[in-house]
Protein backbone atom coordinates (compact mmCIF):
# COMPACT_ATOMS: atom_id res chain seq x y z
CA UNK A 1 0.00 0.00 0.00
CA UNK A 2 1.38 3.40 -1.00
CA UNK A 3 2.06 5.95 1.71
CA UNK A 4 0.81 9.49 1.18
CA UNK A 5 4.27 10.86 0.21
CA UNK A 6 4.74 8.03 -2.31
CA UNK A 7 1.22 8.47 -3.67
CA UNK A 8 1.83 12.21 -4.04
CA UNK A 9 5.12 11.60 -5.85
CA UNK A 10 3.44 9.08 -8.15
CA UNK A 11 0.68 11.56 -9.04
CA UNK A 12 3.23 14.32 -9.71
CA UNK A 13 5.25 12.02 -11.98
CA UNK A 14 2.17 10.85 -13.87
CA UNK A 15 0.86 14.39 -14.47
CA UNK A 16 4.31 15.63 -15.42
CA UNK A 17 4.94 12.86 -17.95
CA UNK A 18 1.47 12.70 -19.51
CA UNK A 19 0.33 16.33 -19.52
CA UNK A 20 2.86 18.96 -18.45
CA UNK A 21 5.91 17.87 -20.44
CA UNK A 22 3.96 17.39 -23.71
CA UNK A 23 2.34 20.82 -23.24
CA UNK A 24 5.69 22.50 -22.59
CA UNK A 25 7.19 20.82 -25.67
CA UNK A 26 4.25 21.99 -27.75
CA UNK A 27 4.89 25.57 -26.54
CA UNK A 28 8.67 25.19 -27.08
CA UNK A 29 9.31 25.75 -23.37
CA UNK A 30 10.60 22.27 -22.60
CA UNK A 31 14.29 23.21 -22.78
CA UNK A 32 14.12 25.83 -20.04
CA UNK A 33 15.81 25.21 -16.69
CA UNK A 34 12.69 24.65 -14.63
CA UNK A 35 11.57 21.15 -13.68
CA UNK A 36 8.21 20.11 -15.26
CA UNK A 37 7.44 18.30 -12.00
CA UNK A 38 7.19 21.72 -10.34
CA UNK A 39 4.30 22.64 -12.62
CA UNK A 40 2.69 19.25 -12.03
CA UNK A 41 2.99 19.68 -8.26
CA UNK A 42 1.61 23.23 -8.49
CA UNK A 43 -1.39 22.02 -10.51
CA UNK A 44 -2.17 19.26 -8.01
CA UNK A 45 -1.83 21.68 -5.11
CA UNK A 46 -4.08 24.13 -6.97
CA UNK A 47 -6.72 21.45 -7.48
CA UNK A 48 -6.58 20.63 -3.77
CA UNK A 49 -6.81 24.28 -2.78
CA UNK A 50 -9.73 25.06 -5.11
CA UNK A 51 -11.58 21.98 -3.84
CA UNK A 52 -11.16 23.05 -0.21
CA UNK A 53 -12.30 26.59 -1.02
CA UNK A 54 -15.31 25.44 -3.03
CA UNK A 55 -16.53 22.56 -0.87
CA UNK A 56 -15.63 23.77 2.65
CA UNK A 57 -15.12 27.54 2.79
CA UNK A 58 -17.82 28.54 0.30
CA UNK A 59 -20.65 26.78 2.22
CA UNK A 60 -19.63 28.71 5.35
CA UNK A 61 -20.64 31.90 3.54
CA UNK A 62 -24.10 30.46 3.03
CA UNK A 63 -24.74 29.07 6.51
CA UNK A 64 -22.67 31.44 8.71
CA UNK A 65 -22.38 34.72 6.78
CA UNK A 66 -20.77 37.75 8.39
CA UNK A 67 -22.53 39.98 5.87
CA UNK A 68 -25.61 39.12 3.80
CA UNK A 69 -25.59 40.16 0.15
CA UNK A 70 -28.52 40.43 -2.25
CA UNK A 71 -26.27 38.89 -4.90
CA UNK A 72 -22.65 37.79 -5.24
CA UNK A 73 -21.80 39.38 -8.58
CA UNK A 74 -18.76 41.25 -7.23
CA UNK A 75 -17.22 37.96 -6.10
CA UNK A 76 -17.22 36.49 -9.62
CA UNK A 77 -14.13 38.34 -10.78
CA UNK A 78 -12.26 37.12 -7.69
CA UNK A 79 -13.36 33.53 -8.27
CA UNK A 80 -12.28 33.61 -11.91
CA UNK A 81 -9.00 35.25 -10.99
CA UNK A 82 -8.31 32.65 -8.30
CA UNK A 83 -8.77 29.78 -10.75
CA UNK A 84 -6.63 31.53 -13.36
CA UNK A 85 -3.85 32.22 -10.84
CA UNK A 86 -3.77 28.76 -9.30
CA UNK A 87 -4.19 26.69 -12.45
CA UNK A 88 -2.28 28.89 -14.91
CA UNK A 89 -0.18 31.82 -13.81
CA UNK A 90 1.41 30.53 -10.61
CA UNK A 91 2.51 27.09 -11.94
CA UNK A 92 4.07 28.72 -15.02
CA UNK A 93 5.65 31.43 -12.87
CA UNK A 94 7.15 28.73 -10.67
CA UNK A 95 8.59 26.93 -13.69
CA UNK A 96 9.90 29.97 -15.58
CA UNK A 97 11.13 32.15 -12.69
CA UNK A 98 11.14 30.73 -9.17
CA UNK A 99 12.90 27.44 -9.85
CA UNK A 100 15.50 28.89 -12.25
CA UNK A 101 16.05 31.62 -9.67
CA UNK A 102 16.55 28.93 -7.04
CA UNK A 103 19.08 27.16 -9.26
CA UNK A 104 20.92 30.43 -9.85
CA UNK A 105 21.33 31.13 -6.13
CA UNK A 106 21.80 27.52 -5.12
CA UNK A 107 24.69 25.25 -5.94
CA UNK A 108 27.00 23.56 -3.50
CA UNK A 109 26.15 22.05 -0.20
CA UNK A 110 23.61 19.59 -1.55
CA UNK A 111 24.61 17.19 1.21
CA UNK A 112 23.04 19.62 3.68
CA UNK A 113 20.42 21.51 1.71
CA UNK A 114 19.33 21.58 -1.92
CA UNK A 115 19.75 25.38 -2.08
CA UNK A 116 23.33 25.40 -0.81
CA UNK A 117 22.67 28.44 1.37
CA UNK A 118 25.24 29.10 4.13
CA UNK A 119 22.34 30.43 6.23
CA UNK A 120 20.31 27.22 5.90
CA UNK A 121 18.79 26.19 9.21
CA UNK A 122 20.17 22.68 8.84
CA UNK A 123 23.64 24.18 8.44
CA UNK A 124 23.36 26.54 11.39
CA UNK A 125 21.61 23.93 13.57
CA UNK A 126 22.49 20.40 12.34
CA UNK A 127 20.11 18.98 14.98
CA UNK A 128 17.25 19.88 12.62
CA UNK A 129 18.39 17.20 10.15
CA UNK A 130 16.97 14.54 12.43
CA UNK A 131 13.73 16.40 13.20
CA UNK A 132 12.06 17.25 9.86
CA UNK A 133 8.69 18.24 11.32
CA UNK A 134 10.23 20.70 13.77
CA UNK A 135 12.36 22.01 10.92
CA UNK A 136 9.24 22.58 8.80
CA UNK A 137 7.49 24.31 11.71
CA UNK A 138 10.50 26.60 12.17
CA UNK A 139 10.50 27.39 8.47
CA UNK A 140 6.87 28.39 8.76
CA UNK A 141 7.34 30.65 11.76
CA UNK A 142 10.13 32.55 9.98
CA UNK A 143 8.15 32.66 6.73
CA UNK A 144 5.08 34.05 8.49
CA UNK A 145 7.11 36.61 10.44
CA UNK A 146 8.56 37.94 7.17
CA UNK A 147 5.09 38.02 5.64
CA UNK A 148 3.74 40.10 8.56
CA UNK A 149 6.34 42.84 8.03
CA UNK A 150 6.02 42.67 4.27
CA UNK A 151 2.27 43.16 4.62
CA UNK A 152 2.73 46.17 6.87
CA UNK A 153 5.10 47.64 4.28
CA UNK A 154 2.48 47.15 1.58
CA UNK A 155 0.25 49.50 3.51
CA UNK A 156 2.99 51.94 4.51
CA UNK A 157 4.73 52.66 1.17
CA UNK A 158 2.44 54.64 -1.19
CA UNK A 159 3.74 52.99 -4.37
CA UNK A 160 3.20 49.52 -2.89
CA UNK A 161 -0.21 50.52 -1.56
CA UNK A 162 -1.09 51.63 -5.10
CA UNK A 163 -0.75 47.96 -6.08
CA UNK A 164 -2.02 46.33 -2.89
CA UNK A 165 -5.12 48.53 -2.82
CA UNK A 166 -6.52 46.38 -5.64
CA UNK A 167 -6.76 43.55 -3.11
CA UNK A 168 -8.65 45.74 -0.64
CA UNK A 169 -10.97 47.41 -3.13
CA UNK A 170 -13.53 44.60 -3.31
CA UNK A 171 -16.81 45.44 -1.56
CA UNK A 172 -17.70 41.75 -1.21
CA UNK A 173 -14.79 40.05 0.53
CA UNK A 174 -15.22 36.31 0.10
CA UNK A 175 -13.38 33.00 0.13
CA UNK A 176 -12.14 33.87 -3.39
CA UNK A 177 -10.65 37.26 -2.45
CA UNK A 178 -7.25 36.11 -1.24
CA UNK A 179 -5.74 35.80 -4.72
CA UNK A 180 -7.18 39.12 -5.91
CA UNK A 181 -4.07 41.19 -6.45
CA UNK A 182 -1.99 42.96 -9.05
CA UNK A 183 0.50 40.65 -10.76
CA UNK A 184 3.33 43.09 -10.08
CA UNK A 185 2.46 42.96 -6.39
CA UNK A 186 2.36 39.17 -6.54
CA UNK A 187 5.75 39.05 -8.25
CA UNK A 188 7.35 41.25 -5.58
CA UNK A 189 5.86 39.17 -2.77
CA UNK A 190 6.88 35.87 -4.38
CA UNK A 191 10.47 37.01 -4.91
CA UNK A 192 10.82 38.23 -1.32
CA UNK A 193 9.41 35.00 0.10
CA UNK A 194 11.44 32.89 -2.32
CA UNK A 195 14.67 34.63 -1.25
CA UNK A 196 13.82 34.00 2.40
CA UNK A 197 13.04 30.36 1.61
CA UNK A 198 16.30 29.92 -0.29
CA UNK A 199 18.28 31.55 2.51
CA UNK A 200 16.71 29.16 5.05
CA UNK A 201 17.47 26.19 2.80
CA UNK A 202 13.85 25.29 2.07
CA UNK A 203 13.58 22.61 -0.63
CA UNK A 204 11.21 23.35 -3.55
CA UNK A 205 8.69 20.72 -2.41
CA UNK A 206 8.71 22.10 1.14
CA UNK A 207 8.29 25.65 -0.19
CA UNK A 208 5.22 24.54 -2.17
CA UNK A 209 3.61 23.16 0.98
CA UNK A 210 4.56 26.28 2.95
CA UNK A 211 2.76 28.33 0.32
CA UNK A 212 -0.27 26.01 0.33
CA UNK A 213 -0.72 26.19 4.10
CA UNK A 214 -0.40 29.96 4.07
CA UNK A 215 -2.80 30.30 1.16
CA UNK A 216 -5.44 28.03 2.70
CA UNK A 217 -5.40 29.97 5.96
CA UNK A 218 -5.76 33.19 3.97
CA UNK A 219 -8.59 31.73 1.89
CA UNK A 220 -10.37 30.91 5.13
CA UNK A 221 -9.60 34.28 6.75
CA UNK A 222 -11.08 36.15 3.76
CA UNK A 223 -14.26 34.05 3.85
CA UNK A 224 -17.46 36.00 4.48
CA UNK A 225 -18.29 34.19 7.70
CA UNK A 226 -18.61 35.09 11.35
CA UNK A 227 -16.52 32.07 12.31
CA UNK A 228 -13.98 32.64 15.09
CA UNK A 229 -11.43 30.48 16.90
CA UNK A 230 -12.33 31.46 20.47
CA UNK A 231 -10.70 33.74 23.02
CA UNK A 232 -7.51 31.70 23.31
CA UNK A 233 -6.76 30.56 19.77
CA UNK A 234 -7.71 33.89 18.18
CA UNK A 235 -4.63 35.29 19.95
CA UNK A 236 -2.47 32.76 18.13
CA UNK A 237 -4.08 32.18 14.72
CA UNK A 238 -5.81 34.44 12.20
CA UNK A 239 -9.52 33.67 11.88
CA UNK A 240 -12.16 35.25 9.57
CA UNK A 241 -13.44 37.66 12.25
CA UNK A 242 -9.90 38.87 12.93
CA UNK A 243 -8.93 39.44 9.30
CA UNK A 244 -12.26 41.01 8.36
CA UNK A 245 -11.37 43.97 10.60
CA UNK A 246 -8.22 44.45 8.53
CA UNK A 247 -10.43 44.96 5.45
CA UNK A 248 -13.02 47.19 7.12
CA UNK A 249 -14.07 50.57 5.79
CA UNK A 250 -12.51 53.48 7.65
CA UNK A 251 -14.39 54.84 10.66
CA UNK A 252 -14.28 58.69 10.52
CA UNK A 253 -14.72 58.81 14.30
CA UNK A 254 -11.74 56.48 14.83
CA UNK A 255 -9.65 56.99 11.70
CA UNK A 256 -6.75 54.77 12.75
CA UNK A 257 -8.86 51.78 13.76
CA UNK A 258 -8.39 49.94 10.48
CA UNK A 259 -4.58 49.85 10.82
CA UNK A 260 -4.73 46.43 12.38
CA UNK A 261 -4.53 42.66 11.99
CA UNK A 262 -1.78 42.30 9.39
CA UNK A 263 -0.92 38.68 10.22
CA UNK A 264 -1.17 35.97 7.59
CA UNK A 265 -1.42 32.80 9.70
CA UNK A 266 -0.21 33.74 13.18
CA UNK A 267 -2.05 36.61 14.85
CA UNK A 268 0.57 36.54 17.59
CA UNK A 269 2.69 38.97 15.55
CA UNK A 270 -0.10 41.56 15.76
CA UNK A 271 -0.36 40.93 19.50
CA UNK A 272 3.39 41.33 20.01
CA UNK A 273 3.77 44.45 17.86
CA UNK A 274 0.58 46.19 18.99
CA UNK A 275 -1.50 45.95 15.80
CA UNK A 276 -4.09 43.42 17.00
CA UNK A 277 -7.74 44.49 17.22
CA UNK A 278 -10.42 42.35 18.87
CA UNK A 279 -13.94 42.82 20.14
CA UNK A 280 -15.29 44.91 17.26
CA UNK A 281 -18.54 43.87 15.53
CA UNK A 282 -18.39 42.80 11.86
CA UNK A 283 -18.00 45.80 9.57
CA UNK A 284 -18.50 46.38 5.85
CA UNK A 285 -15.35 45.86 3.81
CA UNK A 286 -13.84 47.82 0.94
CA UNK A 287 -12.28 51.24 0.52
CA UNK A 288 -13.82 54.71 0.66
CA UNK A 289 -11.49 56.34 -1.84
CA UNK A 290 -13.51 56.57 -5.09
CA UNK A 291 -10.32 56.17 -7.12
CA UNK A 292 -9.71 52.70 -5.69
CA UNK A 293 -13.36 51.83 -5.11
CA UNK A 294 -13.84 52.20 -8.86
CA UNK A 295 -11.95 48.90 -9.22
CA UNK A 296 -15.31 47.24 -8.61
CA UNK A 297 -16.48 48.50 -12.02
CA UNK A 298 -13.85 46.52 -13.92
CA UNK A 299 -13.10 42.98 -14.99
CA UNK A 300 -9.71 41.27 -14.66
CA UNK A 301 -7.90 43.39 -17.24
CA UNK A 302 -9.46 46.63 -16.04
CA UNK A 303 -8.52 45.87 -12.43
CA UNK A 304 -4.89 45.37 -13.36
CA UNK A 305 -4.73 48.40 -15.59
CA UNK A 306 -6.27 50.68 -12.95
CA UNK A 307 -3.95 49.52 -10.16
CA UNK A 308 -0.91 49.53 -12.47
CA UNK A 309 -1.66 53.14 -13.43
CA UNK A 310 -1.78 54.07 -9.75
CA UNK A 311 1.56 52.34 -9.28
CA UNK A 312 3.25 53.97 -12.28
CA UNK A 313 2.04 57.43 -11.27
CA UNK A 314 3.21 56.92 -7.67
CA UNK A 315 6.49 55.03 -7.88
CA UNK A 316 8.18 57.80 -9.89
CA UNK A 317 7.37 60.46 -7.30
CA UNK A 318 9.42 61.22 -4.23
CA UNK A 319 6.28 61.26 -2.09
CA UNK A 320 5.50 57.80 -3.44
CA UNK A 321 8.41 56.54 -1.31
CA UNK A 322 7.52 58.53 1.80
CA UNK A 323 5.92 56.14 4.35
CA UNK A 324 2.39 56.94 5.42
CA UNK A 325 -1.26 56.35 4.61
CA UNK A 326 -2.35 57.86 1.34
CA UNK A 327 -5.25 58.14 -1.04
CA UNK A 328 -4.98 59.04 -4.72
CA UNK A 329 -5.82 62.25 -6.51
CA UNK A 330 -8.53 61.45 -9.09
CA UNK A 331 -6.78 63.35 -11.89
CA UNK A 332 -3.03 62.96 -11.41
CA UNK A 333 -3.20 59.83 -9.22
CA UNK A 334 -0.57 61.41 -6.98
CA UNK A 335 -0.56 60.10 -3.39
CA UNK A 336 -2.45 62.33 -0.95
CA UNK A 337 -1.63 61.90 2.76
CA UNK A 338 -4.69 60.79 4.68
CA UNK A 339 -4.14 63.30 7.46
CA UNK A 340 -4.79 66.10 4.95
CA UNK A 341 -8.29 64.84 4.19
CA UNK A 342 -11.67 65.09 5.88
CA UNK A 343 -13.03 61.58 6.35
CA UNK A 344 -16.43 62.86 7.45
CA UNK A 345 -16.94 64.26 3.95
CA UNK A 346 -17.43 60.69 2.80
CA UNK A 347 -19.91 59.62 5.47
CA UNK A 348 -22.55 59.24 2.76
CA UNK A 349 -20.31 56.96 0.71
CA UNK A 350 -21.96 53.70 1.80
CA UNK A 351 -20.42 50.28 1.10
CA UNK A 352 -21.37 49.21 -2.37
CA UNK A 353 -22.70 52.61 -3.33
CA UNK A 354 -21.38 54.46 -6.39
CA UNK A 355 -18.33 56.62 -5.92
CA UNK A 356 -18.82 60.12 -4.58
CA UNK A 357 -19.20 63.02 -7.06
CA UNK A 358 -15.91 64.08 -8.55
CA UNK A 359 -15.53 67.44 -6.83
CA UNK A 360 -11.95 68.27 -5.99
CA UNK A 361 -12.34 68.26 -2.22
CA UNK A 362 -14.69 65.31 -2.12
CA UNK A 363 -12.46 63.22 -4.33
CA UNK A 364 -9.41 63.97 -2.23
CA UNK A 365 -11.35 62.99 0.87
CA UNK A 366 -12.55 59.90 -0.91
CA UNK A 367 -9.04 59.02 -1.77
CA UNK A 368 -8.03 59.30 1.82
CA UNK A 369 -10.76 57.05 2.98
CA UNK A 370 -9.67 54.37 0.61
CA UNK A 371 -6.19 54.48 1.92
CA UNK A 372 -7.50 54.22 5.40
CA UNK A 373 -9.72 51.38 4.39
CA UNK A 374 -6.70 49.59 3.12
Amino acid sequence: MLSLPHLWSHLVDWLSNHAVTPALDLLHLGKLSGDPRDIAASLLIAALQISIIGFIFRPLETFLPAEKWADRKLTLVDRNYTVMMLVGIFPLFTYLILMPFSNLLGGGGADTTSTGSPLALTTLVPWFNGHPYLLFATYYVVYDFVYYWMHRTQHALPWWWALHSMHHSTRQMSCWTNDRGNLIDGFIQSMILAVVGLAMGVDPDEFAWLMLLGELVQNLSHTNTRLGFGRLFERLLVDPKFHRLHHMLVDPERPGLHNCNFGQVFSIWDVIFGTALYGEPPRPTGVGDPVVDADNNYGLLGLHWASTKRFLCTVRRLDGWRPGEVAFDPVSLRPVPVDQLDLHALAHHLPGAPAAPATSAAMDDAAVEESATA
